[in-house]
């Protein structure tokens, strides 16, 4: 999943919120253990998230759709197109409208900041100011985001043009969310009462 599902299921611990943002940031076991205990616990739950999308059913349907155009990439554009859903169809999983909760994940995120890694850092002033969260719900942040992501990687992967897809397959893709998400969800949930 994208930044927005794992801001969401990391319920109201702020530690664990940001342990769960910065999840991609922070590879291998002996970097956890340098952690406080509760960003660490947000960065293992990122990890479960990860691996619990990466190995259901439902996604891979997703994933086979775009691997024959955008190959390995194909599992990060789903995570993205899965963070558009969840964003246009919120009042649904969320008492608080997304803005309210942007604004408090943005804040969270703000006094948090010395925690993050560096790299992380430095983004964070171009998501607030870009309101990704938000722009996640409209087609046209999604484009923003798959071109930014495109930049940034080694090999040309095209996607930049994986919202056509989204278009094409608009119904197909929510269908597929609306099966997997609650799963995540009770997955997130499990871990966190554990």
């Amino acid at each position: 999943m994208n930044f927005l599902a794992h801001l969401y299921l990391s319920g109201n611990d702020p530690k664990i919120m940001a342990g769960n943002f910065m999840g991609d940031f922070v590879k291998g076991r002996a970097s956890l253990e340098k952690l406080d205990p509760e960003i660490a616990r947000g960065v293992e739950l990122h990890r479960a998230i990860d691996h619990f999308t990466d190995h259901h059913p439902v996604v891979s349907q997703s994933k086979d759709r775009l691997r024959p155009v955008y190959r390995h990439y194909a599992g990060v554009i789903v995570d993205v197109f899965y963070d558009h859903y969840l964003a246009k169809r919120w009042s649904g999983y969320h008492t608080a409208p997304l803005e309210d909760f942007a604004v408090h994940v943005y804040a969270t995120m703000q006094e948090l900041q010395y925690l993050l890694p560096a790299s992380l850092q430095q983004m964070l002033p171009y998501m607030i100011r870009g309101n990704w969260l938000v722009g996640y719900s409209h087609i046209e942040g999604i484009q923003r985001t798959l071109t930014g992501m495109s930049r940034r990687t080694t090999h040309v992967s095209r996607m930049d043009e994986a919202v056509n897809e989204l278009r094409r397959y608009y119904k197909e893709f929510g269908e597929e969310f609306e099966v997997f998400f609650p799963e995540l969800r009770k997955h997130a949930q499990s871990f966190l009462t554990r």
